[in-house]
């Protein structure tokens, strides 16, 4: 009789139907979910619900109080739907000591996540919700034949914290550009940072030491415009949390110190037809080509959909460089 077969959650595989999570999240101890989505500046909110829960969450049943969001509704139109995508399902790489109430629990509990669009209570997608408006745009170019893929390179600080446990400007080392310990102190925070990430799916390419003091960059690999904005509002989680566990602050503003260089992220964009080609490329010049300029300037006579934002908050410094090979649909 052949065995049943085991179902074991790999982080960067593919996702998973309602009952293989469901399935995961009792084989793994998860006793809480957080239903992630983001506000109009680009602010990580979150709702957290018991195990007891996790079925009506996967259907997208839970609703919160949409006027409390920082530009979503009104108080006579608060309830709002958070309905998941299922593809973004992970369990977040630490885990919570386990419950007096669950003296027979075998380890400790763990906490999952799931990214989520905002819906109004009748069903229609919420237009205030940022990764609605990055899906429409995305929609649009496809509509075209089109993808918009992205490459990150997310930049941050690190500064240490006082006795109070509240962050000050100083930073934890006076390292530059691509330093190694002793100069740069933060070596061990930014390589718990990438195991965390991996654990999470990521495919983390590099990581260093920036030019600034207590300045750092970590690379992860491309993917769709929506993929990189999830895994952007991941990225800055995961980073506070680790720099947190360590004793430091981590912040991504674009100039948290005068006189010193400030953080950006430099975003890579590519935009590929249906056979994988990237039209930003002109291969008989091997230069960038000219639709690709007039996408970047603003000319609508390239046909595209304009680009969209997921969030303020990213204050994303755009670096388009002259593209020198052609990226394939990972």
């Amino acid at each position: 009789m052949p065995k049943a077969k085991i179902l074991k959650f790999d982080a960067a595989g593919p996702g998973l139907s309602k009952p293989e999570i469901l399935k995961v999240c009792e084989a793994e101890n998860v006793r809480f979910m957080r239903l992630q989505f983001t506000d109009i500046f680009g602010i990580i909110k979150n709702v957290e619900i018991p195990s007891s829960q996790f079925a009506k969450a996967l259907d997208g049943e839970i609703q919160f109080d949409g006027s409390s969001i920082e530009g979503f509704t009104r108080i006579e139109e608060s309830d709002m739907n958070l309905v998941p995508d299922l593809n973004s399902f992970a369990i977040y790489p630490w885990a919570h000591s386990p419950m007096r109430a669950h003296p027979g629990r075998d380890g400790a509990d763990k906490v999952a996540r799931l990214i989520c669009d905002v819906y109004n209570p009748d069903g229609t997608p919420f237009q205030g919700c940022p990764r609605m408006t990055l899906k429409k745009q995305m929609d649009k170019a496809s509509a075209l034949g089109y993808v918009l893929v992205t490459g990150p390179e997310a930049e941050f600080f690190l500064f240490r914290r006082d006795a109070n446990g509240d962050p000050i400007v100083d930073t934890h080392d006076e390292g530059a550009y691509f330093d190694l310990t002793p100069v740069d102190r933060g070596e061990e925070a930014r390589r718990d940072i990438v195991l965390a990430l991996e654990q999470m799916g990521f495919e983390v390419e590099a990581a260093h030491h920036e030019v600034a003091p207590g300045q750092h960059e970590i690379d992860f690999k491309y993917a769709d415009a929506i993929t990189t904005a999830d895994r952007v509002s991941t990225f800055r989680f995961i980073v506070k949390k680790v720099a947190m566990d360590h004793g430091l602050h981590a912040t991504f503003m674009p100039k948290p110190i005068f006189g010193v260089n400030g953080s950006g992220m430099h975003t890579h964009q590519s935009f590929l037809d249906k056979k994988g080609n990237n039209v930003f490329y002109d291969r008989a010049t091997r230069r960038r080509s000219t639709w690709r300029g007039r996408c970047v300037t603003g000319r609508r006579s390239c046909g595209c959909p304009r680009a969209a934002g997921w969030g303020l908050a990213s204050r994303c410094a755009c670096r388009i460089r002259p593209a020198t090979h052609t990226w394939r649909s990972a």
